[in-house]
């Protein structure tokens, strides 16, 4: 059985409210206390994502593909780094109000035909597949969530080998490709305000 596969509803709710209370002690500057209960999936190894949205907007997106620590702990590590995604400006404290809290749970990916473009788009499975994309020491990811952006496979293959650094225009030479499902929970705002840092 897979960690996703064992996740219960309440152990969602807790991972997604481990994430935000992560957000919310980096911000706050105070050291995250979890409560967590004994044993189960939380403490398996195990791959998460997560994002961190304000008003719909993107505020960053963090996470891992391979599982090389506790669950619990990999979406904590996965949130503190999403506060600060190279690619936007960094989480504050003015943010945190109306943060919304997405935590995906990666099942383990699976190798899938990729020796054209033809060939991944016939294999995936549209609103169901997150995909991994590796090629030339480049890697790339989409989450299935993307699907609800790009629901075209055609859009969806393009869009995420111009995120790899990819020509839109040529098949990647030794190009691989792994899919995977995940299941998502999310820790939704209002929030309350945090006082402002002095």
């Amino acid at each position: 059985m897979t960690v996703t596969a064992a996740l219960t509803p309440a152990d969602g709710r807790i991972l997604a409210r481990l994430a935000a209370d992560a957000v919310h002690a980096r911000l706050s500057g105070i050291r995250l206390i979890a409560s967590l209960p004994a044993g189960g999936p939380l403490h398996a190894e195990g791959a998460s994502f997560v994002t961190l949205e304000r008003g719909g907007a993107l505020r960053g997106c963090v996470g891992t593909l391979e599982r090389v620590r506790p669950l619990h702990r990999d979406v904590v590590h996965n949130a503190v780094r999403a506060m600060s995604d190279p690619r936007l400006p960094p989480v504050t404290v003015a943010d945190w109000p109306a943060l919304d809290v997405k935590v995906s749970v990666l099942d383990p990916p699976e190798p899938i035909p990729a020796g054209s473009r033809a060939e991944l788009i016939a294999a995936l499975r549209p609103g169901v597949d997150g995909l991994i994309l590796h090629a030339d020491r480049r890697r790339a990811t989409f989450l299935p969530s993307v699907w609800a952006k790009l629901a075209e496979p055609e859009l969806f293959v393009a869009a995420l080998l111009r995120k790899g650094g990819w020509p839109d225009t040529e098949w990647p030479t030794g190009l691989t490709a792994l899919r995977y499902g995940s299941t998502e929970f999310q820790d939704r705002s209002p929030r309350a305000a945090l006082p402002a840092p002095s």
